[in-house]
C-alpha cells in the first residue's frame, strides 16, 4: 500500500514539475524516487552517507538515475559510510529542502516522524496518508492527522498549494 501510494503521489506531483526529495531508503523512499523518474520528473536523494556512497547498495541503478535526473545530496564527507545515527540528521535536510512534507507510512516510532518533527520546527505543511486503524505502519500517520497534519487523500489535493507557492517564488 505504502510503496504504491508513494510512487503514485510522486508520479503525479513530478508530472506537474514538483521536485521529489527523499532519502533513497528501501521501500517508501525508493518508490517515491522511482515514481518521479517514471514521470520524467526531477528527484533528489539526501543520503545518510557520503554522496559518493550508494546506500542501500542494492539501489545502484536508482542512485545513478537520480544523479542524472536531479541530484544526490549529503552533508557528510565523501567516503563516509551509512551509519544509523546519520539518518535522523539527514531527515532534517529532507524537510528543510521541501516546501511540504508528505508522510506516507510511519510506525509509532519511525524516521518519518523524525522528519515530521523537523518539518514542524521549520514551519512546513505536513501531509499524512490515512491508513487502516489497526495497521502498525499507519499508526504514526494516523496520529499525525489527529495532531493536525493535513490528510493526504490524493496527490491532486497537494498540487494546488504547491503550484500556488511556486507562482510566488
Amino acid at each position: 500500500y505504502g510503496r504504491t501510494e508513494a510512487s503514485r503521489f510522486a508520479r503525479v506531483l513530478a508530472r506537474h514539475n514538483i521536485q521529489i526529495i527523499s532519502g533513497m531508503a528501501l521501500g517508501i523512499d525508493s518508490a517515491a524516487h522511482e515514481g518521479a523518474l517514471e514521470a520524467g520528473g526531477r528527484t533528489f536523494a539526501v543520503l545518510g552517507s557520503g554522496a559518493d556512497v550508494c546506500y542501500p547498495t542494492s539501489k545502484v541503478r536508482l542512485y545513478k538515475s537520480i544523479m542524472k535526473n536531479g541530484g544526490i545530496i549529503s552533508e557528510l564527507s565523501p567516503g563516509t559510510p551509512a551509519l544509523g545515527h546519520h539518518f535522523p540528521v539527514r531527515n532534517r535536510i529532507i524537510s528543510a529542502l521541501s516546501d511540504a512534507v508528505i508522510i506516507i507510512e510511519a510506525r509509532r516510532k519511525s524516521g518519518s516522524l523524525i522528519t515530521a518533527n523537523y518539518a514542524l520546527e521549520q514551519n512546513k505543511t505536513i501531509y499524512a496518508l490515512p491508513g487502516r486503524v489497526r495497521d502498525s505502519l499507519s499508526e504514526g500517520t494516523n496520529e499525525l492527522i489527529c495532531q493536525g497534519a493535513v490528510p493526504a487523500v490524493s496527490p491532486e489535493q497537494i498540487l494546488t498549494p504547491l503550484i500556488t507557492l511556486e507562482s510566488y517564488i
